[in-house]
């Protein structure tokens, strides 16, 4: 896969929901962590599900606010975010660097968050699920549509055939 990607939260309600995030993180390869206008102790986090300490081992930044918030150049914003106007996340084409943020899970991303993000993605449920649910989520779609997995069978089960092989760079396609 190739690019990078960043995942983080604003306002956090739930430090362990965090630590479930950051760990899901960790496993999706993300490159760096990130808050913003929030506090996030990691001991708290692993209460919640961060058993791999997953700040020890991808960067955390924290940012005071939206303001102060400072990405790789080159980096597209990503919310994700429950609005009429979002684009359904099965539609959506991530960028290939990417940092994704998050909103509190009792409220929505604010407006100087929002303002700042390249492109808003909503996951097309009928409410929102918590915030590392809905990260591991992305993360995954993610790995789906930038990874070089088979293509899905037809017909229930699988795995399909192969993917093609690659040759310099360029897939070969198979006669």
């Amino acid at each position: 896969m190739k690019g990078y990607f960043g995942i983080g939260v604003e306002g956090l309600s739930k430090p362990l929901n965090a630590g479930n995030l950051f760990r899901s993180a960790q496993a999706f390869g993300a490159s760096f962590l990130f808050t913003v206008g929030a506090s996030y102790a990691e001991r708290a986090g692993r209460g919640g599900g961060d058993t791999s300490r997953a700040p020890g081992r991808v960067p955390l930044y924290a940012f005071p606010d939206a303001g102060a918030m400072v990405l790789p150049r080159g980096c597209a914003l990503v919310g994700v975010e429950l609005l009429d106007e979002a684009v359904d996340l099965p539609s959506f084409r991530h960028p290939a660097r990417a940092a994704y943020i998050l909103g509190p899970e009792r409220d929505s991303l604010s407006a100087p968050v929002l303002e700042r993000c390249a492109h808003v993605v909503r996951i097309p449920t009928a409410f929102c699920v918590n915030v590392a649910m809905a990260g591991a989520i992305v993360m995954y779609d993610r790995a789906l549509t930038l990874g070089r997995f088979a293509p899905r069978p037809v017909r229930p089960g699988g795995p399909a055939e192969p993917p093609p092989p690659h040759v310099h760079g360029k897939t070969k396609r198979r006669a």
